[in-house]
């Protein structure tokens, strides 16, 4: 497969870690470029190259943090990130541009993102002054029973690159308003958006050794994070496949996994939809991002009786998707984050053309003016699917969905949950029951009426079944549950010792 052309090398700032409070080099002495998948010859800065050297200054600046942290009143730890988000907001648009140049998505999207974490902080630091117990009745006179929550320790984080300020903010606002301090390992491919929202946090007034951030590989980097053993807790988002190495190397010590994997997300078109609206869901959920999405729908299984319609309309809208650089106005949709990447989608849609899949449009690595100097695939629509096809089973991330055939409602839940993963599914339906019926029957954590499987807001529950996750969810108030502990308190004023199960 054709290569991009060499890049150059021009001067670029270099960005340092962040450990105790202070800006770092590693301790490689290595450092690492962050280019543009748009445009090759656009370094956005050189990245410290972090080893296991880093990763215990980081964690132990975080384990000496963690007393005074953990006693700070829970609205004052508050405070700090309201004032974050104030700043987040200040910044979006300066934010949201280098965003763009660093991960390729168009200027509407990172301003989504960057949105996202402005939400999650406002989100989680009105949680300072809620993250409910409860009281409950005792079953003994004069004694009175209460639940609390407490901070777990120091929280290793592990984010990808394809939400680089959002997913932090998911991870990075729970974590500590509960009350613990972390380590923070960026993605490779977007090391800016982590050190800028560090940065944000360091100047809210977050106390020293509380967030610590380091950047650089995940065998250099992240295993020695995830393996060390005054890491109490490990949060990652990224590929099942490294999900599940991560949740062996904790379990050895019993240590707190929370993990947000892969998805092979579903759209589910019944025959008396709005075709149109469904298309139009489709586009923006298999190619919203260029595909680069765990909730990005890779499979549209649509009713016989309106499949012809849909499929055609979604072959002449992807066509008409303009490809570029994300800081151009008019492009609907960005490139590939790397070339790796890149040369697995393509490998992929090579693999459907050769099982029978028909290929209806897209297909191939554009190399036009705009596109030869970056990371670009056409969107691309397989049609003819059938369910024990590679393209059908597997996540591929990238710009590519199936037009998969169903005999009615039934049959398209079957088709739906015909995977390994459960993250998103949605249904267009005008019939309610069928609605209720999709909503309860698909397995998935997340589930749309009339909608694409894209678009989770902040304060509920994000999380998916199976080979997705491990069971916990981020996002909502049950994100405090991943970076707290139940502690249930007894208090007896009887003056006597009673005995429960006994006494009553």
């Amino acid at each position: 497969m054709a290569k991009a052309k060499p890049v150059k090398t021009t001067k670029a700032k270099t960005y340092k870690n962040f450990i105790g409070g202070s800006w770092v080099n590693s301790a490689s002495g290595k450092t690492f470029e962050n280019r543009n998948p748009a445009n090759l010859d656009d370094i956005i800065g050189k990245f410290q190259d972090s080893n296991e050297a880093d990763v215990k200054a980081a964690v132990k600046a975080a384990r000496g943090a963690f007393p005074a942290w953990r006693a700070m009143p829970a609205p004052v730890r508050a405070e700090i990130l309201y004032k974050a988000g104030e700043e987040l907001i200040k910044q979006k648009e300066e934010i949201a541009k280098t965003m763009t140049r660093e991960m390729g998505k168009v200027l509407k999207e990172t301003r989504g993102d960057v949105q996202e974490a402005i939400d999650m902080t406002y989100f989680m630091a009105g949680e300072g002054r809620r993250m409910h117990g409860a009281t409950m009745p005792s079953e003994l006179a004069n004694k009175f029973n209460m639940t609390i929550r407490q901070p777990i320790g120091v929280v290793g984080m592990i984010t990808p690159w394809n939400f680089p300020i959002a997913i932090p903010s998911w991870k990075i606002m729970p974590a500590l308003i509960c009350g613990n301090t972390a380590v923070i390992k960026s993605a490779p491919d977007t090391p800016w958006s982590v050190w800028k929202l560090v940065e944000i946090l360091h100047n809210a007034g977050l106390p020293k050794g509380v967030l610590n951030m380091i950047s650089g590989g995940g065998p250099e980097a992240g295993q020695p994070l995830v393996e060390h053993r005054e890491v109490d807790i490990v949060s990652f988002t990224g590929s099942t496949r490294t999900g599940r190495l991560i949740s062996e190397m904790c379990a050895p010590t019993f240590k707190h996994c929370s993990l947000e994997m892969g998805g092979k997300n579903v759209i589910i078109v019944m025959d008396d939809a709005d075709v149109e609206l469904a298309v139009e869901g489709a586009i923006w959920a298999a190619f919203g991002t260029s595909g680069q999405r765990c909730t990005a729908a890779s499979r549209m299984v649509v009713h016989k009786k309106v499949i012809k319609d849909f499929t055609q309309s979604l072959m002449d809208k992807a066509k008409k998707l303009r490809v570029g650089n994300g800081l151009d106005s008019k492009t609907d949709m960005g490139p590939i984050i790397n070339e790796p990447q890149m040369e697995k989608i393509l490998k992929y849609i090579e693999i459907g053309h050769k099982e029978g899949a028909s290929m209806l449009c897209g297909g191939k690595r554009l190399m036009g003016i705009k596109h030869k100097n970056g990371y670009f695939i056409a969107p691309t629509v397989f049609a003819g699917v059938t369910e024990d096809m590679t393209i059908f089973k597997e996540e591929i991330f990238g710009p590519v969905t199936d037009v998969v055939q169903c005999e009615d409602l039934e049959d398209g839940i079957r088709i739906a949950n015909n995977t390994i993963y459960g993250l998103s599914a949605s249904i267009y339906t005008r019939d309610v029951n069928s609605a209720f019926k999709a909503m309860r029957d698909v397995y998935t954590g997340l589930f749309y009426i009339n909608a694409p499987t894209i678009g989770a807001e902040v304060h509920l529950p994000f999380g998916g079944t199976r080979n997705t996750g491990n069971g916990h969810r981020e996002a909502g108030q049950q994100a405090l549950d991943i970076f707290s502990e139940w502690k249930s308190v007894y208090v007896d004023f009887s003056g006597k010792i009673q005995k429960a199960q006994i006494d009553n």
